[in-house]
């Protein structure tokens, strides 16, 4: 029963959220020279995911707010993942992003915020009214897990466009665990 919930919710969210995207974010991707993730929360857990699939496909992706995480520079893409494009912390990093000439993306459930006014980019996922409370998936799970399925899907485009065999996508993945 809960299972079904989940996947009809999302589900709906993804129906309403705009099939070009894909293809759009990854001529983004593609045009940037080093790309940074940024997140809050589960936001950042979902952007960590994404970033782990960005390496595999071959791209320079660093998470902000790690310690090695080099700075930003004009002709590099923030991408921003935060529901409502109002977090305080992902303002601030919008704000350094853009005095610095890098390109910001947001990917949110508003694409009206103050981090969407300032980016260059805002891919909505679903449409504002769907994300009304749902019994059982509280506190931004219905945008978290969207989110989710929708850059997953964005990395299935990705590695179709480009013919990246897994072959090469494991020999880029983590060793060291």
């Amino acid at each position: 029963m809960h299972q079904q919930l989940i996947i009809d919710k999302i589900s709906g969210i993804l129906e309403a959220t705009d099939d070009g995207y894909d293809a759009q974010l990854t001529q983004l991707l593609d045009g940037a020279k080093r790309i940074y993730i940024a997140g809050a929360g589960r936001s950042k857990l979902v952007g960590n995911f994404f970033a782990m699939r960005l390496v595999h496909g071959g791209y320079d992706v660093s998470v902000v707010g790690e310690i090695v995480t080099p700075s930003i520079k004009d002709g590099d893409l923030l991408i921003i993942i935060s529901g409502s494009g109002e977090t305080e912390q992902l303002i601030a990093f919008t704000k350094s992003a853009k005095k610095v000439g890098a390109k910001i993306v947001l990917i949110s459930a508003k694409g009206e915020s103050t981090i969407g006014d300032m980016a260059d980019g805002v891919f909505q996922i679903g449409k504002n009214e769907l994300y009304g409370k749902v019994l059982g998936m509280p506190m931004g799970t219905v945008f978290e897990l969207s989110t989710l399925v929708f850059l997953e899907a964005t990395i299935s485009h990705i590695i179709h466009e480009k013919g990246i065999p897994e072959e090469i996508m494991r020999e880029r993945h983590a060793n060291l665990e």
